[in-house]
């Protein structure tokens, strides 16, 4: 197989694929000056020239470096101020870098040399879009979170915010949350239905889990999907089942009810994080267990439970999360004295614009955030009881 050589590349291919990267960049500002057009064509031409122009001077690589640093760093102060200019600094930084690494062909120092063009080109084209989804995704939750800390009664930046005047931001909307009753009120329903919830979800995902994964248990396929089928369902159609049928049987308007509301909505989670937690269990340790004299339920605290602990945490995890972040259930189950944090926000959207709920988003990110983290460290400790990662 031949290897594909590493050399410098072309000043046109570098103007080229450095015109496509200063389109993307274009397209934000000039869509944030009224003409996302415009945007993309100005931003396409200057990097297409910074590209040709610098691709052959290699040699002067670091200089030229900070002469663009500090060149986007006064454009955007002139145009913008003081957040422009720091916006200049990281993208005078980025086309910089991104130039000479392009021009350099550094983007192939660790990939397979055997790779041909097209393969690179797909290598780094599925990583871009990943990265641009990945981008659209998180950039709500970026805009939100300084926003909660507005000196205002605004949902947009105030002139002293983009100025990064002290005097524009404030702790007020968070003081607000812990001292106004409705929210403290709301906060604490939540805390006390997502827990119970929790724990409903876990105890009888767990035991649906392990006794589908028993290869003689009749229509377990069918069974299976019965049972994952709340996260298939539009929610809508599932809150307007449950509504019916609670309201028969004497459910609806309670407690109880929300939390079997959500355990229902939860069980799901637990079920496919048990499942593939079972897929790599090995079946002759029960046996052992058995044959040492263990009953059932000794077999399955002290042995199975152990190894198939973190995918049970995992999916507690997220039943916890779908219950404590859910809205459109708890409104058709529950009444105002069941008004949990997300239908409380819900309220301040819909009959009074509240900053307020900034302020809770914020928090919510940070406990989603918290928990995703615990997520990601039991992933990686049932990775290695299983001997799929080096410990």
């Amino acid at each position: 197989m031949a290897l594909t050589p590493v050399e410098n590349q072309t000043p046109g291919f570098v103007a080229a694929v450095a015109a496509s990267s200063g389109a993307f960049f274009g397209l934000f500002v000039g869509t944030s000056q009224g003409s996302g057009l415009l945007g993309i064509l100005v931003g396409a031409a200057i990097m297409a020239a910074l590209g040709f122009a610098l691709s052959s001077m290699l040699d002067k690589e670091k200089p030229f470096r900070w002469a663009l640093i500090a060149a986007f760093a006064v454009v955007g102060y002139v145009l913008g101020g003081l957040p422009a200019a720091v916006l200049g600094v990281l993208f005078g930084w980025f086309s910089g870098w991104f130039i000479f690494w392009l021009a350099t062909s550094r983007y192939r120092a660790h990939l397979a040399p055997y790779l041909t063009p097209g393969q690179v080109l797909w290598h780094y084209t599925f990583r871009v879009i990943c990265g641009v989804i990945f981008t659209f995704l998180i950039t709500p939750i970026l805009v939100v979170m300084p926003l909660s800390f507005n000196a205002q009664d605004f949902f947009t930046f105030t002139p002293e915010m983009l100025r990064f005047d002290p005097a524009g931001y404030s702790l007020k909307h968070y003081q607000d949350f812990l001292g106004n009753q409705d929210w403290q009120n709301a906060l604490w329903n939540s805390i006390r239905i997502a827990p119970m919830a929790t724990v409903l979800s876990v105890s009888f995902g767990t035991l649906a889990a392990i006794g589908l994964s028993q290869p003689h248990v009749p229509f377990r396929r069918a069974i299976m999907a019965i049972l994952i089928s709340p996260m298939i369902v539009p929610l809508i159609i599932s809150a307007a089942g449950m509504y019916f049928f609670y309201s028969r049987i004497g459910l609806q308007g309670t407690y109880m009810g929300v939390v079997l509301a959500h355990a229902v909505l939860g069980i799901p989670f637990v079920i496919i994080t048990v499942t593939a937690t079972l897929v790599g269990f090995d079946r002759s340790l029960t046996r052992a267990a058995a044959n040492m004299g263990a009953d059932p339920v000794t077999t399955f605290f002290r042995v199975q439970m152990p190894l198939i602990l973190p995918g049970v945490v995992s999916g507690g995890l997220f039943a916890f999360i779908t219950s404590f972040d859910e809205v459109v259930v708890v409104l058709f189950v529950g009444s105002a004295g069941q008004k949990t944090l997300p239908w409380q926000m819900f309220i301040g959207l819909r009959e009074q614009i509240s900053p307020t709920i900034l302020a809770v988003a914020t928090i919510l990110v940070g406990i989603s955030v918290l928990l995703l983290a615990t997520l990601e460290m039991l992933r990686r400790r049932s990775e290695r009881l299983r001997g799929m990662s080096p410990g």
